[in-house]
């Protein structure tokens, strides 16, 4: 079917499977960071449970190299609060993808059903096919 479309309506299906492809990588990247996000405040509850004297390390890289308490927790609360910046931000940039997934979606079943009321596949619960 894609070969006999209209170049407008090819552009639209394009474009759609780009956002699509977007849409994607987001959520991934939102999954990674939420995961992050759950490991990181574990580990600051994992803090509250130990005492302040404890002898404690943190992995840099391929290290583990001492740390006292108070750093460990700075660094773990500033993780935390980065973390859910960029979950909330990702969250905002599905939305976006999503809403403008839709839009690209009506415009293309228009272009392709040419406006009269839904185009094949698409729900129209006022629109029955015998008529009444």
């Amino acid at each position: 079917m894609q070969g006999n479309l209209p170049p407008e309506a090819q552009e639209k299906l394009e474009e759609l499977q780009d956002l699509q492809e977007t849409a994607q990588q987001v959520a991934t990247q939102k999954q990674q960071a939420e995961t992050q996000l759950a490991e990181a405040e574990s580990a600051l509850d994992a803090l509250d449970d130990i005492d302040e004297d404890t002898g404690m390390y943190r992995q840099v890289g391929e290290l583990l190299v001492e740390s006292d308490y108070d750093e460990a927790y700075d660094d773990l609360e500033e993780k935390v609060d980065n973390l859910e910046v960029r979950v909330e931000s990702l969250d905002k940039q599905e939305e976006r993808v999503q809403e403008q997934f839709e839009e690209l979606q009506q415009e293309l079943q228009q272009m392709l059903g040419g406006g009269g009321g839904g185009g094949a596949g698409g729900p129209s619960p006022n629109v029955g096919p015998g008529g009444d």
